[in-house]
C-alpha cells in the first residue's frame, strides 16, 4: 500500500521521495516512509524504509510530512505521528549522517514530539505540516497545519519557528472552508 507523498527534495545529485508505505502489504495500516531516489525523475531505485514507527509519538504510523532544505544545507523533516491513542502530534526528524548523499538513515528529535493540537482542535484533527518557508521581518521560519474546527470547518493554522523545536501558533487562521471537513495536505 501506497499513499501520500511525503518530504520530496533534491539533494548532492540525487531526487528524493518519501511516501507513506504499509511494509507488510496492500492494505491500510501500519504506516511508514518509503523511500526512492533517482538522478533523471524517471528512472527510480527503493532504498530500505526511511522512517517506521517505533516511537510511542508515532507507534500509530509516521504519517505525512515535508522536507525544508535551510540556507546552510542542513535537511529538516517534519511529520505527524499517531500516538496509543490516535493523539496527531508532529514531529523532527534530520539526517543521520548528512554526508550521506542516499540519506538512508534519519535521526527523530529527542525534543518529539514538537507540536500537539491547540486547544480547540480535535487530537485527531492535526496533521500534515508543510515544507517550511523564511519570513524575513521576524527571522523565523513558517509552517501550516492541515486541521478542522468544532463546526467541521476544513482550516490551515500557521506556526512559526526560529529552531524547528520551539513554535508559536500564529493567530487567526491563515485559511477556512466552512463545512468540508478535515483539511489535509495542505501544502498540495
Amino acid at each position: 500500500w501506497m499513499n501520500d507523498p511525503d518530504g520530496p527534495l533534491y539533494y548532492k545529485g540525487w531526487y528524493h521521495f518519501f511516501y507513506q508505505y504499509n511494509p507488510e502489504g496492500a492494505v491500510w495500516g501500519n504506516i511508514a516512509w518509503g523511500h526512492a531516489v533517482s538522478r533523471d525523475l524517471v528512472h527510480w531505485t527503493h532504498l530500505p524504509l526511511a522512517m517506521v514507527p517505533d516511537q510511542w509519538y508515532d507507534i500509530n504510523g509516521v504519517w505525512t510530512g515535508s522536507a525544508t532544505i535551510l540556507p546552510d544545507g542542513q535537511i529538516v523533516m517534519l511529520y505527524t505521528g499517531a500516538t496509543s491513542e490516535s493523539v496527531q502530534v508532529q514531529n523532527l526528524a534530520v539526517p543521520a549522517d548528512q554526508s550521506d548523499t542516499l540519506l538512508l538513515r534519519w535521526k527523530k528529535s529527542e525534543a518529539n514530539p514538537i507540536l500537539v493540537p491547540p486547544p480547540g482542535i480535535g487530537d485527531k484533527d492535526f496533521r500534515d505540516p508543510t515544507t517550511a518557508w523564511y519570513e524575513p521581518s521576524d527571522d523565523t521560519w513558517r509552517i501550516v497545519i492541515g486541521s478542522k474546527d468544532s463546526s467541521h470547518s476544513g482550516i490551515a493554522i500557521v506556526y512559526s519557528t526560529k529552531d524547528f523545536i520551539n513554535y508559536k501558533l500564529i493567530p487567526g487562521i491563515l485559511h477556512a472552508v466552512e463545512r468540508v471537513g478535515m483539511w489535509e495536505c495542505v501544502d498540495l
